[in-house]
Order: C-alpha cells, then structure tokens, then sequence
C-alpha cells in the first residue's frame, strides 16, 4: 500500500459536479491499494496516520496528532500511486490490487480512522473525482507498508 498524506487546511472531493465530501483542518491521504495488500496493511496504515504528530504545537514544533487538535480526514482511492513507469511512455498499472479487493481495504482504513475517535470522510471508490485541497505548511509525507507493518 502506499499513502501520499497532505496535511490541509481545507479538502473536498467532487463527483459529477456535485461536493461529495469535504473535511476543514486535518489529513487528506490518497491511497493506492497494491495487489496482495490485506486488512493488517490497512490498520497498520489507520494506527499510523491516527497517531502521527505532523501538526504545530505552541512553539510551531510537529508534536501534535490529529486527535490533538481535533483535525478531520478525507480519504480517497487512488489506484496511480502504484504507477509503474520504468518503460515506455505509459504508466502501468499492474501492481494494484483490483476493485474487489481494494475497496473494503480503503474502508477499513476509515473505518479503523473512525473508530479512533476522527471524523472522517471519503472519496467515492471508483467514480472520476476531482480532488481540491489547500496543503497546510506544506506537509506532504508518502508512506508504505510491507506485510501489515509501515516501510
């Protein structure tokens, strides 16, 4: 799996023209879903962001969680991360994980972000979606797991 997080200021997601979901202060985190990813991957992943301290204290240091200051996440699929583009001219897409599997990953994500206390939103699986978001700082982390634990 891998995860680009941006801490924001503000993010929604757009669907058909209509705002679908849309989150004030927090982590907006794009997920790629990579083939051979399970449900240990996905709440490796959750516990992770839940307790990363990417957020300023009093003396503007990273010290503080999303909890801490009461930030909300937006979660969306987006299956390009796992891009390869090693050869040729068009990226390929080998090494995500299909539909089936990808979308109840992602919802464990959320549902794992929930259960922590955070308010969370979501993209919609599978649909075109326009992502708008204002990076806060900017903070823009890309991480990875391997086997359920963060690489």
């Amino acid at each position: 799996m891998r995860v680009v997080l941006q801490r924001v200021r503000r993010a929604s997601v757009t669907v058909g023209g209509d705002v679908v979901s849309s989150i004030g202060p927090g982590i907006c985190l794009l997920v790629g879903v990579e083939a051979g990813d399970g449900p240990a991957d996905a709440l490796a992943m959750a516990d992770k962001v839940a307790d990363l301290r990417v957020f300023g204290d009093g003396d503007g240091r990273m010290n503080l969680s999303l909890a801490d200051v009461g930030g909300e996440v937006l979660v969306v699929s987006q299956f390009t991360l796992l891009g390869d583009v090693r050869r040729g001219r068009r990226p390929s897409f080998t090494r995500a994980a299909p539909p089936e599997v990808a979308e109840p990953i992602i919802e464990t994500i959320a549902a794992r972000l929930s259960t922590a206390g955070l308010a969370v939103a979501q993209g919609v699986f599978g649909s075109k979606m326009d992502v708008e978001l204002v990076n806060d700082g900017p903070v823009t982390l890309v991480m990875e797991t391997l086997g359920g634990a963060i690489r």
